[in-house]
């Protein structure tokens, strides 16, 4: 394992392009389970008018060889922060580049996108059918209701 920021001093990366994902080895290669990360806080900016947006992501996968090591996807996430994209291009493509990376038996991202301008979005990607035999539980995070 090379892992670049594990035990490290890691900045902030000036761009997602730029950021450095790191893989270690599944611990557990012959069973089939699910990895869920949680981003509650989730930051980007409007490409048009740099104003912040934030998002609840939730990151499902079920591993192959490989894991993706948190602290390179805190410091992926946190890049987004002085990033401008719309959501579509910030969830499709964390999942995309985690995928293409990774290689997991299957990945899925829910983008819960906090409204600006009075509207959420939400934004769902995934590989292809969950893999049988592995429980892949809801991701239970509730449509935006405001204050209603």
């Amino acid at each position: 394992m090379d892992a670049k920021h594990l035990g490290k001093t890691s900045a902030l990366p000036d761009s997602p392009e730029a950021a450095e994902l790191d893989y270690v080895p599944n611990p557990r290669p012959g069973s089939r389970y699910m990895i869920r990360f949680a981003a509650p806080e989730f930051t980007s900016l409007c490409p048009i008018t740099g104003q912040p947006d934030f998002a609840h992501l939730v990151i499902d996968y079920v591993p192959g060889e490989t894991i993706v090591e948190s602290k390179s996807l805190k410091l992926f996430l946190g890049s987004f922060r002085n990033h401008g994209a719309f959501h579509e291009d910030c969830t499709v493509g964390i999942g995309e580049r985690l995928f293409a990376e990774m290689k997991p038996q299957w990945l899925r991202i829910g983008g819960y996108w906090y409204p600006r301008g009075g509207i959420p979005i939400d934004v769902f990607w995934q590989s292809g059918e969950a893999p049988a035999g592995v429980w892949i539980p809801a991701q239970d995070v509730p449509g935006y209701r405001g204050r209603g």
